[in-house]
């Protein structure tokens, strides 16, 4: 059928004070459609509005666009596909998405599931796998998807036809410690060799896939990837878009003119509880965010059934209830039928009941939704694909648990409906025509379906997925190409003592990166990622001699070109400036570290903040990037809460070391100096890029200029493992008491300072042990505890890092760190002998260092008198020893408890 523009001169000229003159402008606009196109039609109204501004008129800008689909139907590009078939193929994937969930649920243990999801977005799904979506090829790198993880089980299914997944794991949905199910969401941790991206929590899909496509460009601008007509997808839904970080970077999409960014919006009008915007309209309100961040914007409201009506409406009276109508009103049609959409919407106007008269209840009712209709869908995929220039958002409106009947189908529940009676199951197979019989059905059984490896179903379905280049979704585990980095020896410099010359262990991490930016092989993989803090953490040298990555280069002179480090912008720059989002650094770290997967291209982004703003800020994705088996260094600068005097209580940092522990693969260090600090990441580059293990590090960096000392022979494997000797006490003397003190970061400095003032005033010598991670100690020994209590007959019980060297060392131990006592206090449990725990509970305020480490408790004082005071628990010394203590250092006993409660 041939489709030709149709005029809207009639429903534009209600309610106008002079038709005639405005027909004739009509008219004449039409006559440009017809002889030049939209594109010169659009080019002059523009020109008539800037003549129009120019003379004093207010003409605002309108964000959104009429409430029907933006593709007219006589503009939509057709599908190739076999209609019948795909309609055959998506409801078999139905059946098995909803089978597993509700099988799942007849079994003991309430696993829970949703259904109502995938309902809604199945087409959305389908015509990507058909049409659109590649796989990684050699000829192609594939294209990336972040899939609404709610949606999982209709992922299954299709991998289930195509032979990836195994009735044995549809049957052990969310059933996975055995391993033989299959996780509930998208969690590449779990299922390394399926899911590429995790997307649950709700809202990190949408700002991840955003610099997914950035990093894209920036490898292709950097000339690291070759340039490709390759894409990012993103799926969520439309109540999920009120997460922050759904909606906060879109207008870095659009300034960047990311056009391989697709998202993909299933606007079911329906969130967890209830409508997404009852009273309003949430597809005009996206479509006014997305316009105005840059992007284009595809409404697919109707499907084709609504064309034959639009098309009749020569009144403008269905485009006007179309408008009117809100959000609660639609979930309600769907809800109730066809009779009550026909009374209480068509039946709002007698132009708009006339346009239904000749159909019947059963005919309204079928009037579809745009994201149900493959060929809308198709439309709608072919013009994203092809739109040039600025990132896409197609708004898909469907139907909330589509196909569940009374069971769910556009009702309230419907989110967390993940049972169905036996009636609802039926009716469901009958809706779909799946070849299943009642005898099948009997006794309470979902059973799957698949028609045979051979039938024309599972064949077209593959040949689909062939002319794609493979199946989707799938992982990379590994890199192909083998790096090398530089041996430790490269930085022999930054391994030896500063002498008197005082800097930061921010500087000394600077220093080593400008070291490993130079080496050829390893230097164009590092990318050093800032949120507007280069300054602060004296890295504004790399904008000269790297340049800070600009998609479309400088267009402007900046302000101090005549200065040795000036603000280099460039499309090759290799420094990612992201500005004041932590968000969006974390996001762009991870799309950095995760290349290897995405990719087949490793990177290695080291991304520096201060580490206030790390964990605390951006908790969620820190817990992704570890799902996601993210490659990277995170450095925490101005750590700890004394450190970074004068800036108080928002930015003083004293529980991220506890925080970063929590994440399973996030390997944490706070060392002190210069030389650790080189040793831990040359050593996290040797794992990550060269072995390739899953894992990021966090290393805390510090402001605070001190001199730093020679690396101590043969310390390196203690400082990866987390604890070595920094200075032995010497062989004991006679009766001489001797303590274990035990420090990291810049409070190891105190506790140095701590261990001569107990010599110099009460003759006790102290062991000093520098323990860059209390965490890395704490997982070690709990991974000892657990093999000696699960091998009782072992010949030797295995030790603890700690243990072993703690062990015959005399004296009680007191550890002291900047953060709190929970950081330190776990290993409690491997320390050999009597321990005391400092640290910095509570909220930081602003003062100097001194007096912060004094108002905490962790200064050298404190560390000398809580040794006393451990040495007289052990009756080693007497209670007047530690009185002495406390006047000697000037401790204020009586002052209150820092933590504040």
């Amino acid at each position: 059928m041939t489709h030709t523009y149709e005029s809207p001169l009639n429903e534009l000229m209600h309610n106008d004070p002079d038709p005639t003159e405005t027909r004739e402008w009509i008219e004449s606009v039409e006559a440009v459609i017809q002889r030049d196109g939209t594109d010169r039609a659009h080019q002059l109204l523009e020109r008539m509005v800037e003549v129009s501004r120019r003379a004093g008129a207010h003409l605002p800008f309108e964000p959104t666009t009429d409430y029907i689909n933006t593709i007219p139907p006589h503009l939509e590009a057709k599908s190739p596909g076999d209609a019948a078939m795909e309609w055959r193929i998506r409801s078999i994937i139905r059946w098995n998405a909803m089978a597993m969930v509700v099988r799942a649920n007849r079994k003991p243990g309430d696993l829970g599931g949703h259904i109502a999801t995938f309902g809604s977005s199945a087409t959305l799904y389908d015509v990507g796998f058909n049409h659109f979506w590649r796989a990684p090829s050699d000829d192609h790198p594939g294209d990336l998807l972040f899939i609404q993880g709610h949606g999982s089980p209709g992922i299954y299914a299709r991998s289930f036809l195509e032979g990836r997944i195994s009735e044995d794991q549809l049957d052990h949905f969310r059933m996975e410690v055995d391993g033989r199910g299959i996780s509930s969401y998208p969690h590449p941790w779990l299922m390394p060799d399926y899911w590429q991206t995790p997307t649950v929590s709700m809202g990190l899909g949408p700002i991840s896939a955003i610099y997914q496509a950035r990093n894209f460009k920036y490898l292709e601008g950097r000339g690291l990837m070759p340039k490709t007509d390759r894409k990012v997808w993103c799926f969520l839904g439309d109540g999920e878009t009120d997460e922050p970080e759904s909606l906060g970077a879109i207008s870095v999409a659009g300034r960047e003119g990311l056009d391989n960014l697709v998202f993909v919006i299933n606007c079911n009008l329906q969130r967890l509880d209830g409508p997404v915007r009852g009273n309003g309209k949430i597809i005009q309100e996206l479509e006014g965010q997305f316009r105005g961040a840059g992007w284009n914007v595809i409404k697919n409201v109707w499907g084709s059934y609504w064309d034959p009506l639009l098309a009749r409406d020569s009144s403008g009276k269905l485009r006007q209830l179309m408008m009117e109508t809100v959000d609660g009103e639609y979930q309600n049609c769907k809800a109730f039928g066809g009779a009550y959409t026909r009374e209480h919407f068509f039946g709002k106007y007698p132009e708009t009941a006339e346009l239904v008269a000749n159909l019947s209840d059963e005919d309204v009712w079928r009037l579809n939704r745009g994201g149900h209709d493959p060929h809308k869908v198709y439309a709608s995929y072919h013009q994203a694909v092809n739109t040039k220039g600025m990132p896409t958002v197609i708004l898909a409106k469907t139907v909330k648990g589509y196909g569940m009947g009374v069971a769910g189908e556009s009702l309230n529940p419907a989110h967390g409906t993940k049972k169905m009676d036996d009636d609802d199951v039926r009716a469901f197979r009958d809706r779909f025509n799946i070849p299943v019989t009642d005898d099948q059905l009997k006794d309470s059984a979902v059973p799957f379906y698949h028609p045979g490896k051979d039938s024309p179903e599972i064949e077209y379905l593959l040949e689909r997925r062939k002319a794609l280049g493979g199946f989707l979704p799938q992982r990379r585990r590994k890199a192909t190409q083998q790096l090398e980095v530089p041996p430790l020896a490269t930085y022999e410099r930054l391994l030896k003592s500063t002498g008197e010359r005082e800097i930061s262990t921010t500087m000394a991490f600077v220093q080593m990166l400008n070291i490993s930016l130079r080496d050829k092989l390893v230097g164009p993989r590092l990318v050093p990622i800032v949120a507007d803090e280069a300054r602060t953490f004296g890295m504004e040298g790399l904008f000269r001699q790297i340049g800070i990555y600009a998609p479309f280069g400088q267009k402007y002179k900046p302000v101090d070109r005549d200065q040795l480090m000036y603000y280099r912008e460039d499309t090759a720059g290799q420094v990612l400036q992201e500005g004041i989002t932590e968000a969006g650094a974390f996001a762009s770290w991870l799309a950095c570290a995760t290349s290897y997967s995405s990719n087949d291209l490793a990177l290695l982004p080291f991304y520096i903040y201060y580490s206030m703003f790390g964990f605390q800020r951006v908790g969620d994705a820190a817990w992704q990037a570890g799902d996601m088996r993210a490659r990277g260094f995170l450095l925490g600068a101005t750590a700890g809460r004394t450190t970074l005097n004068g800036e108080g209580l928002q930015h003083e940092d004293g529980h991220s070391m506890v925080q970063a522990g929590l994440i399973p693969n996030c390997r944490s260090y706070d060392p002190t100096f210069s030389y650790e600090v080189v040793t831990l990441i040359q050593h996290g580059m040797q794992r990550m890029l060269v072995e390739q293990h899953d894992e990021y590090w966090y290393i805390t960096l510090m402001n605070e200029n001190y001199a730093h000392p020679d690396m101590p022979e043969g310390s390196a494997e203690g400082i990866i493992k987390g604890m070595y000797l920094f200075r032995d006490a010497g062989k004991p003397k006679k009766d001489q008491l001797r303590v274990q003190l035990l420090g990291s970061g810049t409070i190891l400095r105190e506790v140095i300072a701590a261990a001569e003032l107990l010599e110099k005033d009460f003759g006790v010598v102290a062991d000093i042990w520098s323990c860059p991670s209390f965490n890395e100690l704490a997982r070690e020994g709990a991974d000892v505890e657990r093999h000696n209590r699960f091998h009782p007959e072992a010949k030797a019980p295995r030790k603890a890092h700690i243990t072993g060297l703690l062990e015959g060392r005399q004296g009680p131990a007191i550890a002291a760190t900047d953060y709190i006592r929970t950081y330190a206090e776990q290993v409690r449990a491997y320390v050999p002998m009597h321990y005391t725990v400092l640290g910095t509970d509570g909220y930081g305020r602003s003062d100097t260092r001194a007096n912060l480490r004094r108002h905490f408790e962790v200064d050298r004082y404190y560390v000398a008198h809580a040794a006393i005071a451990a040495l007289a628990a052990e009756g080693k010394m007497t209670a007047k020893d530690v009185a002495r203590a406390i006047k000697t250092y000037k401790i204020d006993a009586e002052k209150p408890n820092p933590l504040g409660v």
